[in-house]
Order: structure tokens, then sequence, then C-alpha cells
């Protein structure tokens, strides 16, 4: 059996999973293709950082999009005509209309009517889309994931200052293993929260494997006392 083991004792965001996978062997080319079909004003790419003197990959989306709030919808139809693989094009409709039933009880409102802020924005939705291609592409038989590290304060949103974890993502969250250090600042975004509980199988420690590979994925952030990074690692069952 080939697992994949995710390290998110730094937390989760769609950015680092997508530089995580390619630092684990997982080509970037179909990556950006993918991307590309969707003739959004962005470009992707993926650069080599230092956090904490540990070599990662950082994915950037470097956008001109000028409509940051989509509607559910909007943003399906646009990966159904995407040129990605039915098994990522499903999968990722599925996170964004799970994405769309808890924003919807949150407001008290019909998910056709509710806007996405954050998640609706171009990085996001790349973000999504290149995760859920990148694990396809990636062929492990189960992911299992370490509890996540939320962080701690508050947060800035569309919505107003909000605890951490925001409501988005303390509902996307559920039924999943979480903590919290003295790392100040959100450390799980609801995008990184939405593709952990869809992609992961179970939650917990490193189980027993042969290591095939190991990939680092960068976060935006600069944490004080820890490198911000999702440890990505693959291998196979003894």
């Amino acid at each position: 059996m080939k697992l994949c083991y995710l390290d998110l004792y730094s937390g989760v965001s769609g950015d680092m999973l997508m530089g995580a996978l390619v630092d684990a062997g997982v080509p970037q080319d179909p990556i950006l293709e993918a991307l590309e079909s969707f003739q959004m004003k962005a470009r992707f790419e993926f650069v080599k950082v230092r956090k904490k003197g540990i070599a990662a990959t950082k994915f950037n989306v470097i956008s001109e999009d000028a409509s940051p709030h989509r509607h559910l919808s909007k943003i399906l139809s646009m990966i159904d005509a995407a040129a990605i693989p039915d098994g990522a094009k499903a999968r990722a409709q599925a996170v964004f209309q799970r994405i769309g039933q808890v924003e919807a009880a949150i407001h008290q409102m019909p998910e056709e009517r509710v806007h996405f802020h954050e998640v609706g924005a171009v990085d996001s939705i790349a973000d999504i889309v290149g995760v859920c291609l990148g694990f396809e592409l990636l062929g492990a038989t189960k992911v299992i994931a370490s509890p996540v590290n939320v962080g701690t304060g508050t947060v800035e949103t569309a919505h107003g200052r909000l605890p951490i974890p925001a409501p988005a993502t303390a509902e996307l969250l559920k039924g999943i293993p979480i903590y919290t250090t003295d790392a100040r600042g959100e450390l799980a975004t609801p995008t990184g929260a939405a593709l952990i509980a869809a992609l992961a199988n179970d939650f917990g420690a490193m189980p027993a494997m042969s290591i095939r590979s190991i990939g680092y994925g960068a976060g935006t952030k600069e944490l004080p006392m820890q490198a911000n990074v999702i440890r990505l690692v693959t291998g196979e069952t003894p």
C-alpha cells in the first residue's frame, strides 16, 4: 500500500499543500498546464525558499484578476470546463460544494446566494484544483494526517475580525483533531481545512512505513519558533 503522511505541525493551507506535493516529487508541469486552462488573469510558479533553515517549495499565484467574489455555480462551471482529469475535477467541485454548505449554514442563507470571498479568489481556486490534481498524480492509496495546529489569536476577514479558528474553518474541521500552541496568527485556512477534510482518510501519528520521498511546502508567514511548512512523507507499508 502506498501511503502519504501529512505533518501539519504548522497548520495547513492550499499553497503549502501544493508546495509539499511538488517538493515530494509530483511533476509540476501537469499542474501548471491545468491551471492555465482556466484562462484566468494569473500566472503560477513554484519557487525554492528556506524556512528556519529548511529548504521548501513555495507555490505562488501572481494575479490580475479583478473578480475576487464569485458564486458557487460560477466556480463549479469553471472547474467543469477546465482541462483536468475527471477524478480531480469531481474532488475539487466537492471541496467547493462543502465550503458552500458551510458558508450557507453560518450566514443562514441558501447556497446559491453565498458569495465566496477569500475562497472565491483566483489563488484559492488554483490551490484547490491544483492540490486535488496533485494528489491524483501522487497516487497514494491512503492519506493520513497529523492533528492540525490551527494557530491562536484573531484574523481579519471580509466579515471583520474573527477568533481563530474562523467560523468556516472550525466548521470544516469538525471531527478532525486540532490543537493550538503559542504560534500566533491563522495557521489553518478555510481552503486548507476543506482540502484536508476531503483528502485525509485518517488522522494520528505517522504510521509504520518505508519512506520513499519527503517534501516540504512553505507558507507565507514567518513563525518565530518554528518553520512554517507542511512535511509530506510518502512510503509503503512494511
